[in-house]
């Protein structure tokens, strides 16, 4: 990395993940803000832009999830940077889709099997806890109880794949990220 934050860090390619709503995001822009390369989430995206073209709620039409991982794809290749922290992968799209109830598509299953079959992630995922309560967006209309049982399903979607979840629990933003940031010090993540 070509920041002095990163200096003693462990290197890689580090998930970020979570449930809506469990502060995931503001500990990615603090990441960013502390120098470190971030790859943005798609799903948020994706969702916002068939918003802005009158599809009010786009997760309903399974052609969503090819949607979310084409362009995942797209930012995990050009990501550059020695710790990179990646805001979701194709494993919360295959959550995604099995709490909105899509069969995972040919694509997706494609993009899983490809990322892990090449190690591009590190083993260990950050796994942002929720916070306890919800705040409702356009994209983000889930409920605090329907996020529980989508941070169950995240959960066992990572496990199933060999990962290992490192929790990152409820707290401040600084707090959340200076435990992170312990964590890629240590000598063993």
């Amino acid at each position: 990395m070509d920041n002095e934050n990163g200096a003693g860090l462990r290197k890689g390619r580090f998930i970020l993940t979570g449930a809506p709503g469990a502060g995931k995001t503001a500990v990615v822009r603090q990441l960013e803000i502390d120098g470190f390369a971030v790859v943005e989430e798609a799903a948020t995206d994706v969702i916002a832009l068939e918003q802005a073209k009158s599809v009010g709620e786009p997760w309903t039409d399974p052609g969503f999830i090819d949607r979310i991982v084409a362009l995942q794809r797209q930012r995990r290749l050009a990501a550059s940077g020695d710790v990179q922290f990646h805001d979701r992968s194709a494993l919360c799209t295959e959550a995604l889709a099995t709490f909105l109830g899509h069969p995972p598509s040919d694509l997706l299953l494609e993009e899983i099997a490809a990322l892990k079959r090449s190690g591009f992630y590190d083993r260990r995922v950050f796994f942002v806890r929720l916070m306890g309560f919800i705040e409702a967006t356009a994209a983000r209309r889930i409920g605090l109880e329907d996020a529980r049982r989508f941070e169950e399903v995240h959960e066992r979607t990572y496990r199933a794949h060999g990962f290992e979840l490192v929790p990152v629990e409820p707290g401040s933003v600084v707090d959340r990220v200076a435990a992170i940031r312990r964590r890629l010090e240590a000598p063993s993540l």
